[in-house]
């Protein structure tokens, strides 16, 4: 475990220990290597993920989010700290080596960056949508409902020739009395706002496996999904404790042919390392984005044990996801 990753955890611990009443200190970030490692390529596309290698025995690219600075960029957050339940602003940028602000942005699925809010106890997901002012500054208006301990991601490439994409992520602190909640049960499927989202398939340390979400609506699959970021559906998997990011996107694209609009999302990933995930997947449907989460334990054994689908009889417990906050 690196330096960066034992600081991340250990700040983690404290905000659940100390939780009863989460202050507006200065938040802690992991520190940064000297050599910052290889930036990971573009959101682990399909056949390849976080760590380990991919099916063809390629290596495959790193969890990000770990550090709040990586291959010559820095997250700085303006406003490091918010008030529970209160809509606020939150506002950003991305500096370079020379410390200036980050202007220009590769286009990636619709925008020039993502912007992920996560609890440390990952039960509040926010995939937000900034804008950006000709100076580089970020801003997005959003409510926060739970204090304690948070993790702000950005996902972006930068516009330079030859760049790769980078996740660089920096703690948030929410104030307000802090009651950290245990990490939600791995189950099958989720259930929000009528719809019902079905997990198929196996997390694997080092090896890409396939994952297919089925959704349906009042018992029916939904089989015109829409669009959402050029895309049906849009997965972000963290691991619980340092809340490593893995972005992965799914096997095919809307109007190419051959991918159907539902009511299967199929993705392509691969887990960085044993352990507890939580998966979040938004779509569209009916002009609404909506986001169902799944709690993945990933042990280190064969992938027959990987699997995020519970037997049959455990089918019938859902799970709602906290609001997708767009």
């Amino acid at each position: 475990m690196n330096t960066g990753l034992k600081i991340t955890a250990f700040a983690a611990a404290i905000a659940a220990t100390f939780g009863t009443a989460y202050g507006v200190g200065t938040s802690i970030d992991p520190v940064v290597a000297k050599k910052p490692p290889t930036a990971h390529d573009e959101h682990a596309e399909a056949g390849e993920g976080a760590g380990g290698k991919t099916a063809g025995g390629h290596e495959s690219a790193p969890a990000g989010g770990l550090q709040i600075s990586e291959g010559g960029y820095t997250l700085a957050l303006d406003t490091p700290r918010v008030a529970a339940g209160t809509p606020s602003v939150l506002s950003f940028s991305v500096k370079d080596e020379s410390g200036r602000k980050v202007t220009a942005y590769q286009r990636e699925h619709g925008k020039e960056l993502h912007f992920i809010v996560a609890s440390r106890d990952l039960t509040v997901y926010r995939h937000l949508h900034p804008t950006r002012a000709a100076d580089g500054t970020w801003s997005v208006r959003a409510e926060l409902p739970a204090a304690g301990g948070y993790r702000a991601f950005a996902d972006f490439k930068p516009a330079k020739k030859g760049a790769t994409g980078v996740t660089l992520g920096a703690d948030l602190a929410v104030s307000g009395k802090a009651e950290p909640a245990a990490l939600p049960p791995a189950r099958a499927t989720a259930e929000i706002d009528g719809y019902r989202v079905t997990l198929d398939g196996a997390l694997t340390p080092g090896k890409a496996n396939e994952l297919k979400l089925t959704v349906t609506k009042d018992g029916k699959p939904v089989t015109d999904l829409q669009p959402y970021l050029g895309a049906y559906g849009h997965l972000v998997a963290l691991r619980a404790g340092d809340l490593a990011y893995l972005h992965v996107h799914p096997n095919g694209e809307p109007d190419d042919g051959v991918t159907k609009p539902g009511p299967e999302v199929s993705f392509t990933a691969t887990a960085p390392s044993s352990g507890a995930y939580r998966l979040f997947l938004d779509f569209q449907h009916e002009g609404e984005v909506r986001t169902a989460a799944f709690t993945v334990d990933v042990p280190a054994g064969g992938a027959d044990a990987n699997t995020g689908a519970k037997p049959s009889a455990e089918r019938d417990e859902t799970e709602e996801a906290d609001g997708h906050g767009h």
